[in-house]
C-alpha cells in the first residue's frame, strides 16, 4: 500500500495537469450529443431523462462508496443553487437555442464567452481582477475561438437567420453556467462531490421535468441514435464531466477553470469534422492554436 501511494504521488502532478483536458473533451461531446439526440424528442423531454438516469447512477455511486446525503439544510440549499445554474439554466438554454435552428457550433461560440464574462464578474463584483497577461490570454481565447468557426457559421450569420429568442435561450445558458460556476467557487462549503452532483441533477429534475410536462408532448422515438446520445450523456457527461468540472473548481481559481472553456469549440468543430464531414479549414486550425496559446497565457504561472 505503501508502495501505491509513493506511486500515485509522483504521477499526482500529471494527473492533475491532464484533468482539464480530459473535461474539454468530454464536454466538448454534449454540443454532439444535443445533434443525436434532439431530433427524437423536444429538449425538455430529452433533459428529463438524462437528469432522471443521472439520479439513478449517481445513486448507485453513492451506495457503492458509502456516501452519505448531507442533513445540514445550508448544505442542500448551495447545491440546489448550484444545480439550478450549472444544469437547469445552462443545458436548458443550449438545447432549446439548438432546438430552435442555432447550429450547434455556433451555439458553442456564443456559450464560449463564458471566461470573459467570468473574468469581468471577478473584477466588478469580488474585486480579483485578472492579471493583465490573462487578459491578453482571455482575449488570445476569444479570437480563436472565432477564428475556428468563423468560416463555418459565416452564411448563417450573413442570412440574418439568428432569432431573438435564439439569442435569449443562448444568454440564458451562458449567464447560469458563468454565475453557477463562481456561486459553486466562492459559496459552496466542501462536501463530497458524489453528493453535491447528486442534489444539482434532483434540481435539474424538479425544472426540467415540469417544464417538459407543461410545454411538450414528452414523446421519444427510441431511435438507437437517441439511446446513443442518452446514455452517453449520462454516463460520459453527467458522471465523467461533470465530476471534473466540480473537482477543477474546488482546486483552482475562478478564472483559469473558465479559461479552459475556450477549448470546448475548437474540439467540438474537430468532432464534427471527423463525425459529421464538417468542413474544417486552415484558418480553423490557426484558430484552434490561437485558442491553445491564449489558454496556456491565462493558466501560465
Amino acid at each position: 500500500m505503501t508502495a501505491l501511494a509513493a506511486q500515485f504521488e509522483r504521477h499526482k502532478t500529471l494527473l492533475i495537469a491532464l484533468l482539464p483536458w480530459v473535461f474539454v473533451l468530454l464536454w466538448s461531446t454534449g454540443f454532439i450529443g444535443a445533434r443525436y439526440g434532439l431530433p427524437y424528442s423536444e429538449p425538455y423531454t430529452f433533459l428529463s431523462w438524462r437528469m432522471a438516469g443521472n439520479l439513478l447512477v449517481f445513486l448507485l455511486l453513492m451506495r457503492l462508496f458509502g456516501v452519505s446525503l448531507p442533513r445540514r439544510f445550508a448544505l442542500w440549499k448551495q447545491q440546489l443553487i448550484t444545480g439550478t445554474l450549472v444544469h437547469t439554466a445552462y443545458l436548458g438554454g443550449v438545447f432549446s437555442a439548438i432546438e430552435l435552428g442555432m447550429p450547434a457550433g455556433l451555439a458553442a461560440l456564443l456559450v464560449g464567452l463564458q471566461p470573459l464574462v467570468t473574468a469581468g464578474v471577478m473584477a466588478m463584483v469580488y474585486r480579483s481582477a485578472p492579471s493583465l497577461k490573462q487578459w491578453f490570454g482571455l482575449t488570445l481565447g476569444i479570437l480563436g475561438v472565432a477564428l475556428v468557426l468563423s468560416n463555418g457559421q459565416a452564411d448563417f450569420l450573413q442570412k440574418g437567420d439568428i432569432s431573438g429568442l435564439q439569442l435569449l435561450w443562448i444568454l440564458l445558458a451562458l449567464v447560469g453556467i458563468t454565475l453557477g460556476t463562481l456561486y459553486q467557487k466562492t459559496y459552496c462549503e466542501q462536501q463530497p462531490l458524489l453528493a453535491a452532483t447528486f442534489i444539482q441533477y434532483l434540481s435539474g429534475l424538479a425544472v426540467m421535468l415540469p417544464l417538459a410536462l407543461l410545454t411538450e408532448n414528452t414523446q421519444v422515438q427510441w431511435h438507437p441514435e437517441f439511446i446513443g446520445a442518452l446514455v452517453w450523456s449520462v454516463l460520459v457527461l453527467s458522471v465523467g464531466a461533470i465530476l471534473l468540472l466540480m473537482l477543477m473548481i474546488q482546486m483552482g481559481e475562478a478564472t483559469r477553470t473558465a479559461s479552459y472553456f475556450y477549448l470546448v469549440p475548437p474540439v467540438t468543430a474537430l468532432q464534427a469534422w471527423l463525425l459529421f464531414d464538417e468542413q474544417l479549414t486552415g484558418v480553423a486550425l490557426a484558430g484552434m492554436a490561437v485558442t491553445v496559446l491564449g489558454v496556456y497565457w491565462v493558466n501560465k504561472k
